[in-house]
């Protein structure tokens, strides 16, 4: 179960898988100035690996935003933090061509469950780069550690750890 509020040493603890299988890096080396400069919130990007083309929810949570284009999908854990999930760079500019939701806002979701499928021959005909990001966008008092470097699987590996301060 990836939602793993616990009491370990009085401290609270919540691990967030992959949504997407891939390499695991930094926003800083993301090629877009609104993930590299952290505008949208702290995170990971994933570059997924070839034939990757659905989005599964990282953490169980509430969606609270599914975007009309279908690119991206944001989640509320059950501590209050906010998670968006961003699939490739200027997705946006497709106009939700290429993108089906699966989960509509206000859905319950478990870590695991399908969230947005992507078809991969739209994204290679309009050039996109499906480096995917995975941000935190609201502020609390758990200190994320973020796992780089990684080959993850998605719904198995984690890629943000938080605990308690």
């Amino acid at each position: 179960m990836a939602f793993n509020w616990f009491r370990k040493d009085k401290k609270a603890h919540l691990t967030l898988l992959a949504p997407i299988s891939g390499k695991c890096f930094p926003l800083e080396d993301v090629p877009d100035k609104v993930f590299s400069q952290k505008i949208l919130g702290d995170g990971v990007a994933i570059q997924p690996v070839p034939g990757e083309g659905q989005i599964l929810s990282p953490v169980d949570g509430k969606i609270i935003l599914v975007a009309e284009t279908g690119h991206a999908v944001g989640i509320q854990a059950a501590n209050g933090r906010e998670f968006l999930i961003h699939y490739g760079l200027d997705t946006v500019e497709l106009n939700g061509r290429g993108f089906t939701a699966l989960v509509e806002s206000g859905a319950q979701v478990s870590a695991g469950d399908p969230l947005l499928s992507v078809d991969l021959a739209v994204m290679a005909e309009a050039g996109i780069n499906p480096i995917t990001m995975f941000l935190i966008v609201n502020d609390g008092p758990e200190i994320p550690t973020f796992h780089y470097g990684a080959l993850v699987k998605k719904g198995e590996d984690p890629v943000i750890s938080m605990e308690a301060k």
